[in-house]
């Protein structure tokens, strides 16, 4: 499948699908051909072309939602998505938006953005993992609550659909209608959604806002994301960012259905290849013709990543991050605990071996970097909740034995990181 379909380079092992995505090369083919006939018939092509093209695509993306057509529309990635949402809501003093510890820390910050320009605060609940889901409903419960006694105004709460980092589903079905119990609306950060997790049940659990990056798992190029918001909400939606030319002051857009000034909104927004957008239809159709379909893709990739986790915490003696339930699992990453002890002290003889946690984040990155610099990979480590973990992405390209080449690499870093071999080094970043 890899190096029939794919685009890596041989000597490369894509472990982190979930960072940027990759798409296969009938769709980079594809794509290619829509820029060529840009660049031919630039004005045809842009001003009357596209837009049917644009029109078909949401015809086509829109089941994977459950929705309809003129409930969705794309955008260039996630975060866009969420300043949209985000900033075209009004905010009184004393409203919040609510938020996890666990959050993209992009989208922390555009709400720490608003603080600087409207009266709205942000209020986090902290998370530690691993949690189980009641837990997590039930810290959202007392948070509500905890505003509210305050005097406060839950406005907004945002959560996702499955975490970055660590790489776990979120209960985010049960968080919907809690918000819809205190007239919350609910913003779902399903960056890691389509393409990766069931979502034709979306409309039926009804959240106000849905996102989810394309590009991520449904194998489309970088960057397309869909935004979905029901009709009843799409008032909210006043601009899109930047304002471009669909935009209407408030009394002429009562001259047209909300829908159709929601669809015309993000049509064109300023001038960007939009060619990613229009080749969702081209990925669906390797997902259904080469994959077997959306239901064959799902359950490879979670079986996948079901058994090479399993594989690797056995080789390195160590464990796949889950709690209780056993619901962190059912995504297509998983979290494996690399067997490196950390201690609260400095480096001596009778700690031999052990890192001081005042050295952990840095040993983390170097891991990730120097699995970069001389393994041609990318391995996602992260010091956290007192341990290192690796986040490994499971897709249909890989297979058992490159989660075992995984456990290797990884357990030759360890032995190195324990005789000090590591250096200072920068920090890394997830997506």
């Amino acid at each position: 499948m890899r190096q029939a379909h794919f685009n890596f380079a041989s000597s490369y092992t894509p472990l982190n699908h979930g960072s940027f995505g990759a798409f296969p090369s009938c769709v980079r083919d594809y794509q290619q051909k829509l820029q060529r006939e840009t660049e031919a018939k630039p004005d045809t092509f842009v001003r009357f072309t596209y837009p049917t093209l644009l029109r078909e695509t949401r015809q086509a993306v829109a089941p994977l939602l459950g929705a309809e057509a003129d409930e969705v529309v794309f955008l260039p990635n996630a975060l866009t998505a969420v300043n949209t949402v985000l900033r075209n809501l009004t905010y009184e003093n004393g409203d919040i938006v609510l938020y996890f510890s666990t959050v993209y820390d992009a989208c922390k910050k555009t709400i720490q953005s608003l603080e600087e320009t409207t009266g709205v605060r942000g209020h986090c609940i902290e998370l530690v993992y691993p949690v189980e889901d009641d837990e997590i409903l039930d810290r959202f419960r007392t948070a509500i609550l905890e505003v509210q006694s305050q005097g406060r105004s839950v406005k907004l709460a945002m959560f996702d659909t499955i975490l970055t980092f660590p790489g776990v589903s979120f209960p985010w079905e049960s968080l919907v209608p809690v918000c819809k119990e205190f007239g919350i609306y609910s913003c779902i950060d399903g960056a890691h959604g389509i393409g990766h997790i069931d979502l034709r049940h979306l409309t039926q659990v009804s959240p106000d806002f849905f996102i989810s990056n394309c590009y991520k798992w449904l194998m489309v190029p970088r960057g397309c994301a869909v935004l979905h918001v029901p009709y009843r909400n799409q008032h909210l939606i006043k601009t899109s960012y930047p304002t471009a030319e669909g935009y209407l002051p408030a009394s002429q857009r009562e001259e047209q259905s909300q829908a159709n000034y929601f669809v015309n909104l993000f049509e064109k927004v300023s001038t960007i290849d939009t060619t990613p957008y229009i080749c969702v239809i081209a990925a669906l159709g390797f997902r259904n013709q080469v994959c077997g379909g959306e239901e064959r893709v799902r359950d490879y990739c979670q079986s996948m990543a079901r058994e090479g986790g399993d594989l690797m915490a056995a080789m390195m003696g160590t464990e796949v991050l889950d709690n209780k339930k056993g619901t962190l699992r059912t995504c297509c990453f998983i979290n494996v605990r690399l067997p490196l002890e950390v201690t609260e002290g400095g480096r001596d003889e009778k700690d031999s071996g052990k890192i001081p946690a005042a050295e952990a984040k840095a040993v983390a990155d170097w891991i990730t970097l120097t699995s970069v610099a001389e393994l041609d990979t990318f391995l996602a480590t992260r010091y956290y909740a007192g341990a290192f973990w690796v986040r490994i992405s499971s897709q249909v390209y890989l297979e058992r034995a490159d989660f075992e080449w995984a456990a290797n690499v990884l357990l030759e870093l360890c032995d190195r990181v324990r005789q000090g071999g590591q250096s200072q080094t920068r920090s890394c970043h997830y997506e």
